[in-house]
């Protein structure tokens, strides 16, 4: 097995190998804090829900009932039903927790958000959405990984040390999290109970190791078995320092956020948690056929909620809630029409939830457009790319420079209005430039369409996406002069159906649909 491999798979969790005798624990070791500033003491925790969230039912755009009526009778959640947020905008019924961080100005919401020709491969979606990378593009690195290796090269050989004594990353589960996979190690530490963790025997190791590749491989072992013993104690020390053992909820996502809690408040100086909700993929039975309301989907929503708002409880408890930031992520969302079985299939953008006390509170974006078309295929439409939202956490509340996020992400990052009072912000003014518009005619369109905008001196990348989130076409993408632009959209080669047009700038987006006859 290549040590990669072996990492990615290591865990406090896992039953410890043999090898020639010597017992080995698998885990992976991170370093502290070298990548962000000295004074930077934030946290950052990641919920991810595996199998693709159906954002249509969990975040209702009211103003599209009419379209949405016509294809998703079968799921579709009764607009009294839903939790407002605003006159055109809803919640499912059951997320009453995250309807409570709304209202207190500790919920960000970002609508539409995925990537430029989605794949809708759970692995490969997945992949794409935990390395950080273009659908293009196959990254064996996660994005924090790639991060962590700027300054911590030299990992695992090292660590721990007086420096560094604590997990960078830890995975609550037996699997490490793929967003720390670095170029040679795993820099996340999977752990299921820290109260049943226990000390590894270590044996009489050898005195000379031969420099052969089975020396190489042994040294490094031996290396991870020593690791593994020490993480152990810092583990231990800081989840009984804050009160050891926990009593389990019934929630089972609230049960891997209370551990996290605990390690938090125990003093542990890791930067990232990274906990999973899984059963997402609801191509049947998503919700009760006649109480749409209920029922898989209603359950996963309700215990996601709950357990946000419950772990936000214990952060300010403890007084910390200055440091602690969550995001949600998922690997798609659904497609628009129900299928037969009252369920959905794999589609495109969803909507995802950034959570704490120093959120820029609110709404990102548009309520996606449902047109009185749908194909049978066809997802939301983008919004925001997925990495702007990694960029922008990665600047504002770690501190990062813009040059490096460039680097680890993409160049044409958008950076956006995500963390707002507890970290600085290299963005004046958020909202004058999320009034991005434009115009387009004619629409529905035949041969062409003429697409006017107005700019100020800044980047502007101008695409059209199919209904199935591929980018068709680039019709702009530079810096371009502060003024009104024009730019004729060819449809000549486009066949009939649902198409979107995005325009971007480095802070700003916009969406329409474009209908082709």
């Amino acid at each position: 097995m290549k040590r990669r491999t072996f990492l990615q798979v290591s865990s406090l969790a896992s039953v410890p190998v043999l090898i020639n005798g010597i017992p080995v624990s698998a885990v992976a070791r991170n370093s502290f804090l070298d990548f962000v500033s000295p004074d930077n003491d934030k946290i950052l925790v990641l919920i991810q829900l595996t199998g693709g969230n159906d954002g249509l039912n969990m975040v209702l755009p009211l103003d599209q009932y009419s379209n949405l009526s016509k294809v998703r009778s079968k799921i579709l959640i009764p607009e009294t039903l839903g939790i407002q947020l605003r006159t055109d905008l809803a919640l499912h019924p059951t997320m009453t927790g995250l309807k409570s961080l709304y209202d207190n100005a500790k919920l960000k919401l970002v609508q539409s958000v995925g990537y430029p020709n989605q794949n809708r491969s759970h692995f490969r979606s997945t992949d794409i959405w935990t390395s950080g990378s273009s659908a293009e593009q196959v990254e064996p690195t996660g994005w924090l990984g790639r991060f962590y290796n700027q300054n911590h090269s030299s990992y695992p050989t090292g660590y721990p040390s007086a420096d560094y004594p604590d997990p960078l990353a830890i995975t609550i589960g037996s699997l490490v999290s793929q967003t720390c996979q670095g170029p040679v190690a795993n820099f996340s530490l999977a752990i299921n109970d820290p109260s049943t963790l226990a000390q590894l025997t270590e044996p009489a190791f050898p005195v000379t190791i031969p420099s052969t590749n089975y020396g190489n491989e042994l040294s490094y072992l031996i290396e991870t078995l020593k690791q593994t013993n020490d993480y152990t104690d810092v583990i231990k020390n800081a989840y009984d320092g804050a009160g050891g053992a926990i009593a389990t909820t019934g929630n089972k996502l609230l049960d891997q956020l209370n551990i996290v809690a605990q390690l938090i408040k125990g003093g542990m100086q890791t930067k990232v948690y990274v906990v999973t909700l899984g059963g997402f993929d609801t191509h049947s039975n998503q919700c009760d056929p006649a109480d749409h309301e209920i029922g898989t989907q209603a359950d996963l929503l309700q215990t996601l909620s709950d357990a946000i708002a419950g772990f936000q409880s214990q952060i300010e408890k403890a007084g910390l809630e200055k440091r602690v930031m969550g995001m949600t992520f998922s690997e798609f969302g659904r497609r628009i029409q129900a299928n037969d079985s009252t369920g959905t299939d794999h589609g495109s953008a969803a909507p995802l939830f950034i959570f704490g006390h120093c959120v820029n509170p609110g709404i990102l974006g548009n309520n996606p457009t449902i047109s009185d078309r749908v194909a049978n295929d066809e997802g939301v439409a983008m919004q925001y790319d997925f990495r702007s939202i990694y960029a922008s956490i990665l600047i504002d509340w770690f501190e990062v420079s813009p040059a490096i996020v460039s680097d680890i992400l993409f160049k044409e990052f958008q950076k956006l209005p995500v963390v707002d009072g507890c970290a600085p912000t290299s963005v004046d003014d958020y909202n004058r430039d999320f009034n991005l518009q434009f115009e387009t005619y004619p629409n529905p369109a035949t041969d062409y369409s003429i697409i006017n905008f107005e700019t100020r001196d800044e980047f502007i990348r101008l695409s059209v996406y199919d209904s199935l989130g591929s980018e068709l076409k680039v019709l702009q993408s530079g810096k371009m002069s502060s003024g009104k632009h024009t730019i004729r959209l060819e449809t000549n080669d486009l066949i009939a159906g649902n198409y979107y047009i995005r325009i971007a700038s480095e802070s700003a987006q916009k969406t329409k649909a474009l209908i082709k006859l």
